[in-house]
This record gives C-alpha cells, sequence and structure tokens, in this order.
C-alpha cells in the first residue's frame, strides 16, 4: 500500500512537472526559429537556428517599442510592488498592534475587498481615474496597484507571528516611540514577509493586462504585457510579428525568475526564534 500510494504521488508529481515546464521548453525552441520554421512546426531542428536574429528583431520592431514596454513593465511593477508591500506590511502591522474604533469591522471590509475580482473594480478606477484627468497616464496604472487588500491581510497575519509584543514593550520601555519601535525593530523582523509580499505584488502588476487595457491608449505607455498583446493580434495580418511575439514573451518571464532566484533566500521563518527569552 506504502509503494503504490508513493508511485502515485510521483506520478502526479510528474505530470505537475511536465504541465509546468512543458510550455516553457516549447517558447525556448521556438525562440530560436523564424516564420518559416514556426509554421512547419520544426521546433527540434537546428537547421533554423535565428535567436541572435529574433532578438534584433524584437528591439527593432517598431522604432524599439519593446524596449519602452519593457522599462514601463519595470517602473510599473518593481517600483509598484515594493511600495505596495511597504503600505500593506504597514497597514497589516496597525491592524495587529493598535487598538482603535472599529478596528475588527474595517479589517472584515478588507478581506471582503479580498474576494471582489479585480476585473470588476476596472470599470469604477477608469471613472475614477477620468474624473482626476489621470487616463491614459502612467498613473492610471501605477497608483491602484499601491493597495492590495490580500496584502494588508497577509502583513497582519506576518505581523501576529513575527512581532512578539513584548519586544515592541522592551522598545517603548528603552524611550522609543511609536514610528521609532515600527522603523527600527519591528520593519526589520516583518523582513521576510514584506519580501513575500514585494513578490506577489510584483507578478500580479508585471502580468496586468486587463486595467492597462482598460486605461491607456498610448502605446508608449504599455507594459510588456498589453504590448505583446497588441503584436499578437497585428500577426495574423504580418507573420513576421510572430517571432517578435515569442521572443518578448521569453524576455518577459526573465525578470520574475530572477527575482524569485535572487529573493527566495530572504524567505526565512523563525527569524525571530530566541528574540524573547
Amino acid at each position: 500500500m506504502t509503494l503504490l500510494g508513493r508511485t502515485t504521488v510521483n506520478v502526479v508529481i510528474g505530470v505537475a512537472v511536465l504541465y509546468t515546464l512543458l510550455p516553457v521548453m516549447w517558447l525556448l525552441l521556438a525562440a530560436t526559429k523564424n516564420v518559416d520554421a514556426l509554421f512547419e512546426s520544426d521546433l527540434f531542428s537546428f537547421s533554423d537556428f535565428s535567436f541572435v536574429e529574433n532578438v534584433k528583431n524584437l528591439f527593432a520592431m517598431d522604432k524599439g517599442l519593446y524596449g519602452r514596454w519593457y522599462l514601463n513593465s519595470l517602473l510599473y511593477a518593481v517600483i509598484g510592488a515594493a511600495a505596495s508591500a511597504f503600505i500593506s506590511i504597514a497597514a497589516g502591522y496597525a491592524f495587529d498592534k493598535y487598538s482603535f474604533r472599529h478596528k475588527e469591522k474595517l479589517f472584515g471590509l478588507v478581506l471582503a475587498a479580498v474576494m471582489v475580482p479585480q476585473t470588476v473594480l476596472a470599470l469604477p478606477l477608469y471613472l475614477m481615474a477620468s474624473e482626476a484627468g489621470l487616463v491614459n497616464t502612467f498613473w492610471a496604472v501605477f497608483i491602484p496597484a499601491l493597495f492590495n487588500p490580500f496584502g494588508v491581510y497577509l502583513g497582519r497575519i506576518f505581523s501576529q507571528g513575527y512581532v512578539p509584543d513584548e519586544v515592541l514593550e522592551a522598545a517603548r520601555i528603552d524611550g522609543a516611540g511609536d514610528l521609532g519601535t515600527y522603523f527600527k525593530v519591528a520593519l526589520r523582523m516583518l523582513g521576510p514577509g514584506m519580501i513575500t509580499l514585494f513578490l506577489f505584488q510584483l507578478t500580479t502588476i508585471w502580468n496586468n493586462f486587463f486595467l492597462p487595457m482598460v486605461m491607456l491608449s498610448d502605446q508608449k505607455l504599455y507594459p510588456v504585457s498589453l504590448g505583446l498583446y497588441q503584436w499578437n493580434s497585428s500577426a495574423t495580418v504580418s507573420p513576421e510579428y510572430y517571432p517578435v511575439v515569442i521572443m518578448g514573451s521569453l524576455f518577459a518571464v526573465l525578470p520574475l525568475i530572477l527575482a524569485f532566484m535572487l529573493l527566495q533566500r530572504f524567505w526565512k521563518a523563525g527569524m525571530t526564534a530566541g528574540a524573547v527569552k
């Protein structure tokens, strides 16, 4: 029975790995092919190796528009994720460590907001941005990404687990104020939580598609996701877009992979173990 159970688990894991890796392998192979090889489905042949040419075409297509999209995505995602993680951690810390009027009711609203799909909020956000004159600007995409209800919920959970009340009380006895206690003591303990929220939000903003599509009409403000969608739509008429769309998709996944590889070492539970005796 144990052997059968292990075999079943191994089969399930193997299928999950194949399901995850096969699209990536196809993307890697397709990125090395020209238009003719793509239409002939001749991905495993080395006779039409066009990786370097595809990279050059990618950054030359439409006067180098892809580079602008890539920079936009980095600005939206990296700065937005960092600011969002900081705001979420601070809000979660406040919900955990402070008592104020209607605290649990307000937190209930936060939990309710978690269950609202982001696509439902796109039209209200567009109307608000239109009233503020922010439609078709950088801020129309950047500002909504700063506020993440799920991040606030996780921020409270991390605060409960990583920041002992005794440590904060000791800091206050030593003369630290509320802001000093937060920035000098609590925020350091919440480092793993902030990194986690940063990675979650980085992935969400980087892959964000619907909100930029609603808010933006200027191609120079597009993120990579929306720009590649536009090129993919053009590929039905102009097949030369297919190789650059595939190559652009390959480059688009690299920042997320790099971020997870570089920051995973900060995901260590129990960093405050032993802080309280």
